[in-house]
């Protein structure tokens, strides 16, 4: 009855509004042309004064008194099509306002409205689904598994599952508790190893603890060439300290990593920190990463060397090390050359200057890289991964100091091109955060960051270096 009540009193309050303007319209209509008609009666007894006064002639008076009396017939013609049709029309709209608005209100509620809804208690609500928690079944089968792992804990595949789905609810505490039950269970498996570390490492925040450590050696025991361990083992000696020892991994990585795998920036930002910690110089210590065509060969960690340039195999290569660097050294400058003569003949290539600008980067020549890089922005300035490249080869050209410093304007109107033609660019994000970091501007890059941080999940390394720098924004640092 409330309810009824409260809607009643609230479509009056609407009525209110709204008709009491329609009929003060429909019945004030005085009206300027009553108004008019007046004064045009008082000119003609004016008139008639002034000719009895001798003032105008009786020729004068009759032009006088007609022009008046097309006025006042004027005016009359215009009350008889407004003055009595507007104020019906009003009085109409408002009648119609008053009958639809409350059949309206009653008709849509008839058809929407659950009249025999009753009240929700917030006690009795689940507010986790509303604030867009997982749904009460999601919440059911996860009690029900874990009531099946009560009974039966030796079942990795369900720890594992539930660990996942923790993770996924963000509640990686609990989630690396699970997992810590399915290591327990099979510690031979590195996969389940370094998902338990890593999600350890969520739940402290970004810190590597040392159980994280002891399960990612025992990942890198059966596995030494596992990026994400090999990561986080290097980032854990940094956080204790061993800024040299973290410098060494983290290089070590780089050298050993193709150059568009996802974790080389990342890598290459912790090498420049550690560096600038350790007052050195962080173009000197940052190794090249391995190219682009060598993906697969750096998968396999390098159990197949490709032949040189003389047609040698892989059983001369192991017997020669030297000669086989070198060999591919000499193999890759030549398919470089090649690449940069058909460029020569065909400029209208795009990815192939792309290609050629990373090549020369490899190599260190940075001028051959950063012109080649030019030649693609020239050919394609719309595309954000021109524009990042170019960014790229124009830092790549710059001298480093100990005290890290802003971008050079070359490369943020490059990399703010990117983001106009491509507003969630990883690189861009990442490289104008870092600018405005550096520049003393952190409201912006805690703006770029914080738009960067959400294409990651939390269980990732790189949303876990920026949680970390962007709680250092907030803490002042």
């Amino acid at each position: 009855m409330l309810f009824w009540i409260f809607a009643a009193v609230l479509t009056a309050a609407v009525l209110l509004l709204i008709v009491p303007p329609l009929l003060r319209t429909a019945g004030s209509g005085p009206d300027r042309e009553e108004f008019d008609r007046e004064v045009y009666r008082d000119q003609l007894d004016e008139l008639e004064r002034d000719r009895a006064r001798g003032l105008i002639n009786d020729a004068q008076a009759e032009a006088a008194r007609a022009e008046i009396a097309r006025r006042m017939l004027a005016t009359a013609e215009k009350t008889a099509a407004t003055g009595s049709v507007a104020p019906r029309s009003a009085r109409l709209l408002a009648v119609l306002l008053a009958l639809v608005l409350p059949a309206g209100a009653l008709a849509v509620y008839g058809s929407v409205g659950r009249p025999d809804l009753p009240a929700q208690p917030l006690a009795s609500r689940n507010i986790e689904q509303e604030r867009g928690g997982p749904p009460k079944s999601v919440l059911a089968a996860m009690d029900k598994l874990k009531a099946q792992l009560a009974e039966n804990p030796s079942d990795i595949q369900g720890w594992l599952i539930l660990g996942q789905a923790y993770a996924k609810m963000g509640r990686n505490g609990d989630a690396a508790d699970a997992l810590r039950h399915a290591v327990a269970l099979n510690r031979d498996d590195v996969e389940v190893q370094g998902l338990f570390a890593e999600t350890l490492v969520s739940a402290n925040d970004g810190m590597v603890p040392e159980e994280a450590v002891a399960a990612f050696d025992a990942v890198l025991a059966k596995d030494p060439k596992d990026p994400r361990a090999r990561f986080f083992a290097a980032l854990a000696r940094f956080q204790a300290g061993d800024q040299q020892g973290a410098l060494d991994r983290w290089s070590a990585l780089m050298a050993e990593s193709p150059a568009d795998a996802p974790w080389v920036p990342v890598v290459r930002d912790q090498i420049r920190e550690a560096a600038v910690a350790l007052n050195l110089d962080p173009a000197k210590v940052t190794p090249q990463p391995l190219p682009p065509e060598q993906k697969e060969q750096a998968a396999q960690g390098g159990q197949q060397a490709a032949p040189n340039a003389q047609g040698n195999g892989t059983a001369n290569a192991q017997a020669n090390p030297q000669g086989n660097a070198a060999g591919q050294d000499e193999m890759i400058r030549g398919m470089v050359a090649n690449l940069a003569a058909r460029l020569d003949a065909d400029p209208s290539d795009v990815d192939g200057w792309l290609k050629l600008a990373r090549s020369y980067g490899v190599l260190g020549d940075t001028a051959k890289a950063l012109d080649a890089a030019r030649k693609a922005r020239e050919r394609a300035p719309d595309r954000a991964d021109v524009q990042v490249a170019y960014a790229n080869a124009v830092l790549q050209t710059q001298p480093r100091n100990e005290t890290p410093k802003p971008l050079p304007e070359e490369a943020t109107s490059a990399l703010r091109l990117a983001l106009k033609a491509e507003p969630d660019n990883k690189d861009a994000l990442w490289l104008l955060g870092l600018d405005a970091m550096m520049s003393g501007h952190k409201d912006e890059a805690a703006a770029h960051w914080g738009k960067l941080i959400a294409q990651f999940k939390p269980s990732d390394p790189e949303y876990i270096l920026l949680k970390g720098r962007l709680d250092a924004l907030k803490a002042g640092g």
